[in-house]
């Protein structure tokens, strides 16, 4: 079950008008230095723009693993420039562990602090036009590479060099890289959805999702 990461940077931001006739968006995200509180709804410091879809107790901080921008890189080389911690607006960076190393559920202590793994990104039109790549959400979901949010048990500070440890696994079945496939899978079977629908450690948003996913007649919209 041994799994540990360090922490390479933490970022905020504050919501901003970026585009004309779109919506306000917190996206872009400045390196925070030192020690940073983490409250029940995420780091001192960062706000979103639509609660409604993001953060909150449930989704309280975004973590996304260094390693993938090298694949970002690579699959959208004009794009470049964008692909470096903080890049696509998350809270957490590190280097040690990806989707694939972690299942749903994990608990994590960083010092004091305790998260708990609640789902993976689910990203909209914001993150392309963040990155100035009508594709980019897209491949993010079908890549499976789009990092997941935690939820605070304990409060505290972090910051930059810290260690996150896994302390518990409650749900080793549940790999988080095939879950966050599943989310985004039309096609998923609909006895994994169902399972996946009354995993009280996922967000009520996507056990909702899974539910309707596996409801006789579905269409396959995600």
């Amino acid at each position: 079950m041994t799994a540990t990461a360090e922490i390479l940077g933490l970022f905020t931001g504050e919501p901003q008008q970026r585009w004309e006739d779109k919506e306000p968006s917190a996206i872009r995200k400045t390196r925070a230095e030192g020690p940073v509180r983490v409250t029940r709804t995420g780091l001192s410091g960062d706000r979103q723009a639509d609660r409604s879809v993001h953060g909150g107790p449930e989704m309280a901080l975004h973590h996304y693993p260094s390693e993938h921008y090298a694949h970002w890189r690579a699959e959208f080389p004009v794009h470049h420039g964008k692909y470096r911690p903080g890049g696509f607006g998350e809270n957490i960076c590190s280097e040690g562990f990806a989707e694939e190393d972690l299942c749903i559920g994990d608990v994590f202590s960083v010092g004091a602090v305790r998260l708990q793994i609640s789902q993976g990104r689910q990203p909209c039109w914001k993150l392309n036009m963040h990155t100035e790549n009508p594709e980019q959400a897209a491949t993010f979901r079908k890549s499976g590479k789009t990092g997941w949010y935690y939820r605070v048990l304990e409060e505290g500070d972090i910051q930059a060099g810290d260690a996150l440890v896994l302390t518990e696994r409650p749900c080793p079945d549940w790999n988080l890289r095939e879950v966050i496939l599943a989310r985004f899978d039309p096609r998923l079977d609909p006895a994994v959805a169902k399972a996946l629908s009354g995993l009280p450690q996922l967000t009520e948003t996507w056990r909702a999702s899974f539910a309707k996913k596996a409801e006789p007649g579905y269409t396959g919209e995600s």
